[in-house]
């Protein structure tokens, strides 16, 4: 199921012994274009530090009910590896936290989660943690940060991100939702990470490799409605490329 980033901010975070609090933001890694982490907004109860839920931990999300559920204990996460709020997420954290829970660390393969392109539920993981790693260094970027870059085009600029659209199963970033308004008609598109050819941290900027036409004429998104696979098959369609389904579940396939 595909859902909008802002649609799940503000969903409630229910963890195996009560609510931990509320979704604020998202950590995603700019090589893999997946969600690593849901900063939550605890409230009055952890103050003075982040709370980060990695998506292995994520068991269910409920449109009706507005809320995650969580596969933690609240004692669990309160005795989780602290970060303070102020601090960036370090490479050296995260190592700790996901050894805290025992999780594969999804940085130690060539896939999306280490050795897999999915997250591998409990009762299949393997004992024996991987302690292979790559020499990448993890780049997480807050998806409000984000919000607000400029697409620039390869003959112009077309529009900001205002949003993502995210896989609830990979927990893949899939698009960039981009605002065109003040361009054209003001409407919405969506820009898959496969069609980014760089990223200008400093200037704010997403660059990519189609003209401004053809992004003008793309199917025109429709936040409202969601993302079907015919949608994304007739967009894929648009820019002539092979949908994200057909290609082997690989990290090699989302590299920048």
């Amino acid at each position: 199921m595909l859902s909008n980033a802002k649609a799940l901010t503000g969903y409630r975070l229910q963890s195996l012994d009560g609510e931990i609090g509320r979704v604020r933001e998202f950590y995603f890694d700019d090589k893999f274009w997946a969600i690593r982490y849901l900063v939550a907004d605890t409230g009055n109860w952890l103050t003075g530090r982040m709370v980060l839920i990695s998506p292995y931990a994520l068991t269910q999300v409920s449109r009706e009910e507005t809320n995650i559920s969580v596969n933690l204990t609240q004692k669990q996460i309160e005795e989780s590896p602290s970060l303070d709020s102020d601090k960036p997420v370090s490479l050296q954290f995260e190592t700790s936290y996901y050894g805290y829970y025992g999780w594969p660390m999804y940085w130690g393969g060539a896939s999306m989660w280490g050795n897999y392109p999915y997250i591998v539920p409990e009762f299949e993981r393997s004992s024996e943690q991987n302690l292979e790693t790559n020499p990448w260094n993890p780049h997480l970027r807050s998806t409000k940060h984000v919000a607000g870059y400029q697409i620039q085009a390869s003959d112009g600029a077309v529009g900001h991100v205002v949003d993502f659209v995210v896989d609830n199963q990979t927990w893949a970033i899939r698009y960039l939702v981009v605002d065109t308004s003040g361009l054209w008609t003001g409407v919405k598109v969506l820009i898959a990470p496969h069609w980014i050819e760089s990223i200008g941290w400093a200037e704010s900027k997403v660059f990519v490799n189609l003209n401004c036409e053809s992004i003008k004429q793309s199917p025109v998104y429709d936040e409202e409605l969601l993302v079907t696979r015919d949608y994304e098959a007739k967009l894929h369609r648009h820019y002539g490329r092979q949908g994200y389904w057909f290609e082997p579940p690989t990290g090699d396939a989302l590299l920048l």
